[in-house]
């Protein structure tokens, strides 16, 4: 695989295995600052098992172990003397379903900076404001910031989840499903929002929409029982993909 320079993250011979069963089969791919890259593919082939290993969160599996490389900025994430916790803050992560926390909207957005040692009250609130801007969700939220999170609707608990993840200046999003427990406004709004923020950020998602993958991505991925099986423009993906089973697989032929 050519790892090229303008390269933010790439897997390189990637192997997972939860105990004895191996989940990801030896996966190569890069992701390059940004893009958005989408990975695609049935119900339990690896692509949401191949997101959480790029910040580590499978770590928290105690079955689960890799091999293989996975570098951030030319480092490999799974060195031993890799700090987890700023690894976690470099690579952010939105879940599928909405996830504030039981706070207030301005806390949940604080929260991040808050674990990191930020006191200065000035600061937080300049972060909070900024980064619930840069989630499209400002000017919805600003005269309720100490109103509880849990009151917002999905879609602006996902945008402030999002905010929350932005507001410890991560370098790559990983975004997992983010619109799948979403209505179609609310779902348009986060693939907007999707377009606005690579501009600062790489982002890598998983989705089942294929329509979804072809509005937001540069680049798709396609996996099929842990493996990668295509990754190409998204262009291309979609018109002419070179292997017949992602041609079935975007075609509705199966999965």
């Amino acid at each position: 695989m050519a790892v090229t320079s303008k390269a933010k993250m790439y897997a390189q011979g990637l192997q997972f295995y939860y105990g004895d069963f191996k989940a990801l089969h030896d996966i190569d791919l890069t992701f390059e600052q940004n893009q958005v890259t989408a990975l695609i593919g049935p119900s339990g082939c690896g692509k949401s098992t191949f997101l959480r290993c790029l910040n580590r969160m499978n770590d928290l599996i105690p079955i689960s172990r890799v091999e293989g490389v996975i570098a951030l900025d030319g480092d490999n994430i799974y060195d031993p003397k890799v700090d987890v916790v700023e690894l976690r803050r470099r690579v952010g992560m939105v879940f599928q379903k909405p996830n504030p926390f039981p706070k207030t909207v301005f806390e949940n957005v604080a929260y991040g900076l808050r674990v990191n040692g930020v006191k200065d009250r000035e600061y937080l609130e300049e972060k909070v404001e900024q980064s619930l801007r840069h989630a499209a969700l400002w000017d919805e939220v600003k005269d309720r910031l100490q109103d509880s999170a849990l009151g917002l609707s999905g879609g602006q608990q996902q945008r402030l989840c999002i905010a929350r993840a932005l507001a410890v200046e991560p370098e790559v999003l990983l975004m997992d499903e983010p619109a799948s427990a979403l209505d179609p406004i609310a779902t348009q709004k986060i693939e907007e929002l999707i377009h606005i923020l690579k501009q600062q950020y790489t982002i890598i998602i998983v989705t089942h929409s294929m329509q979804q993958a072809a509005r937001v991505s540069d680049v798709t991925a396609f996996f099929y029982m842990g493996r990668l099986i295509e990754t190409g423009a998204t262009e291309i993906m979609f018109t002419r993909p070179r292997n017949k089973q992602t041609e079935d697989y975007i075609t509705g032929r199966f999965g």
